[in-house]
């Protein structure tokens, strides 16, 4: 059985343990949703700040949800104020070792047809195909994350699959 006191998110050690597990995973969903690295990282602060200032109110339980909440309004006010949406979610990769001319050709051509095709995905799709391949994140966690089911995630991966194989297709 735990104590009130426990159960603080106003305690130090509460909150530092959710900064550490949670503020990463709430910086990559910002940034797949709204595109824009430096925003993500920032609203990711005021998050946590908004938290501790709410610190009161919000139990260890909720405090996911509730940074995922505050997170996405945050962002969206900064977009409202601003009017300016980042266009290209950057997916390079330096190759360290470069290979011959025709290998390199056909790497970014299908480099740039994917980067293009996730693109073009409904944002969505987008959101839960790059939480689930790049962040490795469970159909459950993006479905917490988004406040969707889980047959609503697992319906959006199979639209962005069966899209991106469309496109892909002609290389």
């Amino acid at each position: 059985m735990t104590t009130i006191e426990e159960q603080d998110v106003c305690k130090e050690s509460v909150y530092e343990n959710l900064f550490v597990t949670l503020a990463p995973t709430l910086r990559n969903f910002l940034l797949y949703k709204f595109r824009d690295l430096e925003r993500a990282d920032d609203i990711v602060q005021e998050a946590f700040v908004i938290l501790w200032q709410n610190c009161k109110k919000v139990t260890p339980g909720l405090a996911k949800s509730y940074l995922f909440k505050v997170g996405q309004n945050q962002f969206l006010k900064l977009l409202d104020r601003d009017k300016v949406r980042q266009k290209h979610l950057s997916l390079q990769t330096d190759m360290v070792n470069k290979e011959d001319g025709e290998f390199q050709m056909e790497y970014n051509e299908f480099s740039a047809t994917l980067e293009s095709a996730i693109e073009q995905l409904p944002d969505g799709q987008r959101e839960v195909f790059l939480l689930n391949r790049v962040d490795k994140k469970t159909y459950v966690e993006i479905a917490e994350m988004l406040e969707v089911s889980v047959k609503a995630v697992e319906k959006r991966m199979h639209k962005a699959l069966v899209k991106l194989r469309k496109i892909c297709k002609g290389i």
